[in-house]
C-alpha cells in the first residue's frame, strides 16, 4: 500500500512531509498566489516538482518557506512580476513548464461575503489592504507570457453564482484567448477523501497546440468521520471557552449527533457570523479563515492539529505565526487531497501523453 493511499483504508493518516518529498518527481509546477502552499502540497503528492512560487502576504510567507525549502520564492507584487521572471528562477524557456497553478484572492466572490457591494473597492486581505477583483487577469498574463502546457487555477464557488457570473464568462474568455481549451467545473473536497464539505471552483486548461481536451477527476474517494479524522491530533494549539460566556452556554445546548451543531448569530466582538460544532460522525463544514470552528466533545475551538487533519495537511506540516494567524492560513488553503487529484489526472490523462 502506497503512503498516499492509507486514506482508503478506514484509518485516516496524511503521510508525512518525509513521506511526500520521497514521491518520484513527475512533472515540473509553477504557482502563483501560493499561500501557505496547500495546492503545492498536493501536486507534490501527485508527483509534481514545484519550481518557483510566488506569495504577497509575509506570514504566508513564513509558513511557505518552512514547508517548501527547495523551491524558489518570489515575493513581489504580481502586478510587477513578468513571465520571464518566472521562467528564469525555473531555468525553462516558454512553453516548457508542465503545469502553470493559481489561487488569485477572491473573498469579493465569496457566498459568504458582500458580493457585488464589495467589488472594485479596497478591503483587507490578511495583513495587506488591496483590491484584489483584477487579479485573475494578472494571472491570466502571466499565462500568456510562460505558456505552459496546462494550468489550473482555483477560486470560490461564489464567482459561478448570481451577478458574478458575468466576470467568470470574461475570465475564460481572457483564458481562451492565451490559447487554451478550457473548462470549469466546481469540485467539493469532500469527494476527494477531505472530511470537509468545502467547494472550489477549478478552472483547468490545455495549450491548444497539444489536442488534448482538459479533463477532471472522476475518482470519489470516501471521507473519514470527524471522529477517526482527529483522533490523536496535537490538541496543544486552541481556544478554551469560557462557562461564563453565552458562546459557552450555546456550544454546552449542541450535544445532537446526528446533525453538524450551528451556532447562529453570534460573535463576541458584535458581528454576525455562523459557529459551528463538529459531530463526530459527519464531515466538517467549510473550514473558513476565523475561529469559528468547535470540538465534537470539548468546550474549544478545534486544534491547529486538528485544522491540519481536516484540510487534509500532514501533521508534521508548519504553520507560523500565532493561534489566529495559523488558523488563518489553514484557513485560505486549497485542501491538498483535491488538487492531488486534479493533478494526477492531468498527469495522466495529458501530460503523460506529450
Amino acid at each position: 500500500m502506497s503512503a498516499l493511499s492509507v486514506i482508503m483504508s478506514g484509518n485516516y493518516k496524511v503521510p508525512s512531509m518525509r513521506e511526500i518529498n520521497e514521491i518520484e518527481k513527475k512533472f515540473t509546477v509553477i504557482s502563483t498566489f501560493s499561500g501557505g502552499g496547500g495546492s503545492c502540497l498536493g501536486y507534490k503528492m501527485a508527483g509534481g516538482r514545484v519550481l518557483v512560487a510566488n506569495e504577497f502576504i509575509p506570514q504566508a510567507q513564513a509558513t511557505y518557506r518552512q514547508n517548501f525549502p527547495d523551491t524558489n520564492l518570489l515575493t513581489g507584487d504580481i502586478r510587477t512580476l513578468k513571465g520571464s521572471d518566472f521562467l528564469e528562477s525555473a531555468n525553462l524557456k516558454v512553453g516548457e513548464l508542465d503545469i502553470f497553478d493559481g489561487s488569485p484572492p477572491c473573498s469579493a466572490f465569496s457566498t459568504a461575503g458582500k458580493r457585488s457591494k464589495g467589488w472594485g473597492k479596497e478591503k483587507k486581505y490578511s495583513s495587506k489592504v488591496q483590491v484584489v477583483d483584477d487579479l485573475f487577469f494578472e494571472y491570466a498574463r502571466l499565462l500568456q507570457e510562460i505558456q505552459p502546457k496546462v494550468f489550473i487555477a482555483e477560486n470560490v464557488k461564489g464567482l459561478a453564482v448570481g451577478n458574478a457570473k458575468g466576470y467568470l464568462k470574461e475570465i475564460v474568455g481572457c483564458l481562451k484567448m492565451c490559447g487554451y481549451d478550457v473548462k470549469v467545473k466546481i469540485l467539493n473536497a469532500l469527494n476527494y477523501g477531505v472530511p470537509q464539505n468545502r467547494e472550489r471552483l477549478i478552472f483547468i486548461g490545455v495549450r491548444k497546440d497539444l489536442n488534448i481536451s482538459p479533463v477532471f477527476p472522476s475518482t470519489h474517494v470516501q471521507w473519514p468521520p470527524i471522529g477517526e479524522a482527529i483522533s490523536g491530533a496535537d490538541n496543544s494549539m486552541t481556544f478554551n471557552l469560557n462557562p461564563k460566556t453565552e458562546t459557552y452556554k450555546i456550544y454546552m445546548k449542541c450535544r445532537n449527533e446526528a446533525r453538524r451543531a450551528q451556532f447562529t448569530k453570534y460573535a463576541p466582538k458584535g458581528g454576525w457570523y455562523t459557529h459551528y460544532r463538529l459531530s463526530n460522525n459527519d464531515h466538517s463544514c467549510t473550514i473558513s479563515t476565523c475561529q469559528d470552528t468547535y470540538h465534537p466533545d470539548e468546550p474549544r475551538t478545534l486544534s491547529i492539529g486538528e485544522l491540519k487533519r481536516i484540510q487534509s495537511l500532514p501533521d508534521d506540516f508548519i504553520t507560523t505565526g500565532k493561534f489566529a494567524e495559523q488558523w488563518e492560513r489553514i484557513g485560505r488553503m486549497v485542501a491538498p487531497y483535491m488538487m492531488k487529484h486534479v493533478a494526477e489526472t492531468m498527469y495522466e490523462r495529458v501530460l503523460k501523453n506529450v
